[in-house]
């Protein structure tokens, strides 16, 4: 299993090198699953949205409107998720089912309209 994000799947200025890291680690997990599918190896990304871990207070994002105004998970929650899914074989597992309406959002959205939304939703409350 790797721990990708919901950051995986839109750009996330004001933290640009972390929601392309957690791209990353997305498009990796799948293309080693697919590469290893008739192995009997399956690779899980866990893709979970905000969640409570400490993070959020190092990268000062519990003052950010993502922290705000999303839903916020515990991390034992979406570790129990994460090793339910891995052990199903799911290749990306998206938790909760808000992340997943937004996910898709996202697919159908303006890149630019999704650009200016992830720009709001990063930056500090001041």
């Amino acid at each position: 299993m790797n721990v990708a994000s919901t950051a995986a799947f839109q750009p996330g200025p004001w933290m640009s090198v972390y929601y392309a890291s957690k791209a990353y680690v997305l498009s990796f997990s799948e293309s080693l699953a697919q590469e290893l599918a008739h192995t009997g190896v399956t690779v899980t990304a866990l893709c979970p949205g905000p969640t409570r871990t400490g993070f959020e207070d190092r990268a000062e994002l519990n003052q950010s409107k993502l922290f705000k105004t999303l839903k916020v998970t515990d991390a034992k929650t979406v570790a129990a998720f994460g090793y339910k899914k891995m052990l199903k074989g799911t290749v990306v597992a998206v938790h909760g089912w808000r992340n997943q309406a937004i996910i898709a959002g996202l697919r159908i959205a303006p890149r630019s309209l999704v650009r200016k939304v992830m720009d709001k939703l990063q930056a500090r409350i001041h």
